[in-house]
This record gives structure tokens, C-alpha cells and sequence, in this order.
């Protein structure tokens, strides 16, 4: 059993996921701090500040005024504002996943050969003909 599992272990389509998933973790705290630390900050100062993070509708439980007030008592909320910062967080990452990949694929697609001129319209080949025959006559 111990050989059959290096066996699989081994294979190449096993080694390529784990550096897959290794690179994946890495890209994700890059891509991460990205949002958090560079494209989040300028986009609070244009929103002035907004965040969602205490938008909540208690179900069980007093009024509160924040979120951490209602966990405190221990009331049962939704979160929805919570929700609503990681949508955006997820928009934000995608919208960058796909820049970074669009870019990536521009440095590694194929440089396309020129196209070749369309060819000459039917009736430019036909005088073109004609003009050969004359030309051709003693």
C-alpha cells in the first residue's frame, strides 16, 4: 500500500496541483494586499469612508448600536453589511485576478503574422486578364 500511494504521490498531475495550490496561496495574500493596502484606502476616500461592516438587523436580542455591542450580548443578527464588504472584497480581487491574467496573456500569446491583402476584386482580375491578352497580341 505505502508503494502504490508514493506511486500516486509521485505522479506528475499530483506534484503540479500541490505547486499549484502553493502558488495559489501565495497569489491570494498578494492579491489580498493588493486590495486591502492599495486599491481599498483611495477608494474610502472617494466614498468618504464607507463601510458596511456594521449594517446588521437583529433577530434576537435588544437594539444595539454596533455590531461588536450585539455579539457582546450575544444577540442574534444577520450581517448583511458584512456580506456586502466581502462582495465588494470579491468584485474587487476578480476584476484584478482578471487585469493580471489578461496581462499575462498578453506577454505569452503568439505574435500573429501579419494578415495577407484581401485579394483583388473579381472585376480587377478580369481586366487584369484582358490587359495580359492585349498585351500578348502581335
Amino acid at each position: 500500500m505505502f508503494n502504490e500511494f508514493k506511486k500516486f504521490a509521485l505522479r506528475g498531475n499530483v506534484i503540479d496541483l500541490a505547486i499549484g495550490v502553493i502558488i495559489g496561496a501565495a497569489f491570494t495574500s498578494v492579491v489580498n494586499s493588493l486590495v486591502k493596502d492599495i486599491i481599498t484606502p483611495p477608494l474610502g476616500l472617494v466614498t468618504g469612508g464607507l463601510d458596511f461592516s456594521n449594517l446588521f438587523f437583529v433577530l434576537k436580542g435588544g437594539n444595539y448600536a454596533t455590531l461588536a455591542d450585539a455579539a457582546k450580548a450575544g444577540a442574534v443578527t444577520i450581517n448583511y453589511g458584512q456580506f456586502l464588504n466581502a462582495a465588494i472584497s470579491f468584485l474587487i480581487v476578480a476584476f484584478v485576478l482578471f487585469l493580471f491574467v489578461r496581462w499575462i496573456n498578453t506577454l505569452f500569446a503568439p505574435k500573429a503574422a501579419p494578415a495577407a491583402p484581401p485579394p483583388p476584386p473579381e472585376d480587377v482580375v478580369l481586366l487584369r486578364e484582358i490587359r495580359d491578352l492585349l498585351k500578348a497580341r502581335p
